[in-house]
């Protein structure tokens, strides 16, 4: 009771999906500081290695639902099992990932218990609040910290009443970690024919069509991101040229994106995606807090722009003051002499 539940999303592949993983490592984390245990559940068939997975992350209790009827993923019955699960093990806190199935699975759930939900959290965060108006004081919330209003704002949200607190979380913002010494987990099996009914299978799915990932930039350790001011599509070739002689990943911002320079796979930020690479190099990027939010986790940041007071400067490791067709290929040139 009162522990932290991690919803564990299974890929087409049978694995434990990234963005599950880094909230097993947050989820850990918050367990700590409350005192309390972690718990996850994963759904699926053919689920024998799930507990090999989680395992290393300081999972102290797994749910383990395996069944033919829970794969691929269909609405009704996991928001069923999720829903009746909660109501069962009573968790405080529980996580989702910002993903198509979490974006789908959580709400419902939310729904069903009765409690509030904050989609797209950046941060979580343990603390107190004192109520004014009641003159009562909630130990140990979980502030939800998010962008709002475009990213103009930074809104934290806290629910003091219901219970469990729900998040989702958009992949890469946490880290990843394993623990350094895991717990000793505990295996739970559901049996599906207990927390559900016969209309959650109402549908049936009969053919899929899966559209293979053509980019994967949340998985690269180095990431070449353009802006608006690379002025053109064509100029967009430099940074594939860096991003192939480094060994990365071409990126862009919003602008970028919206100009047609880049595809819109490939957006870091806000409305993009959330990337914490060891090298991030941002070319002709203003640095709007909108783009930032995708990307200030970076461990190294180089900008490169012609105003030297852009805001992406801020926050950069190393600014670079010039115009990106002049500087790239000399990091070009410099980086092949000297590489070995």
């Amino acid at each position: 009771m009162e522990n932290i539940f991690v919803y564990c999303e299974i890929t087409e592949e049978g694995h434990v999906a990234d963005v599950s993983l880094q909230l097993l490592t947050k989820g850990r984390e918050l367990s700590r500081q409350l005192g309390v245990e972690l718990e996850a559940a994963a759904l699926g068939k053919d689920m024998d290695q799930v507990a090999h997975q989680v395992r290393p992350y300081g999972v102290h209790k797994l749910h383990l639902a395996d069944d033919d009827c829970l794969f691929p993923y269909t609405t009704l019955p996991h928001a069923a099992i999720i829903a009746g699960l909660c109501q069962q093990i009573k968790p405080q806190i529980a996580l989702f990932g910002a993903t198509p199935v979490g974006r789908d699975l959580a709400p419902r759930v939310a729904s069903q218990l009765q409690c509030g939900l904050t989609a797209d959290c950046t941060s979580l965060v343990i603390g107190d609040h004192h109520d004014k108006k009641s003159d009562t004081t909630y130990k140990n919330l979980l502030y939800q910290v998010r962008p709002a209003f475009g990213g103009n704002i930074i809104a934290t949200i806290i629910n003091p009443e219901t219970r469990p607190q729900m998040a989702t979380v958009r992949e890469g913002v946490m880290k990843q970690e394993v623990a350094d010494k895991p717990a000793d987990m505990e295996i739970n099996t559901l049996e599906v024919s207990d927390l559900t009914k016969a209309e959650h299978f109402l549908i049936d799915i009969l053919d899929r069509h899966i559209e293979p990932k053509k980019v994967n930039i949340t998985g690269s350790q180095i990431i070449i991101s353009g802006g608006y001011g690379m002025g053109s599509k064509e100029n967009f070739q430099l940074l594939y040229q860096l991003a192939e002689a480094l060994g990365g990943e071409v990126a862009g911002s919003r602008a970028a994106v919206d100009a047609g320079f880049v595809e819109h796979d490939r957006q870091v930020g806000q409305t993009g995606v959330t990337v914490r690479p060891k090298l991030y190099i941002a070319c002709g990027i203003s640095g709007a807090v909108q783009h930032r939010a995708g990307m200030e986790q970076s461990a190294k940041i180089i900008s490169i722009n012609t105003d030297p007071g852009a805001p992406i400067n801020n926050i950069a490791d190393y600014a670079i003051t010039g115009k990106v067709e002049e500087v790239i290929p000399k990091l070009i040139k410099y980086y092949k002499k000297h590489a070995k």
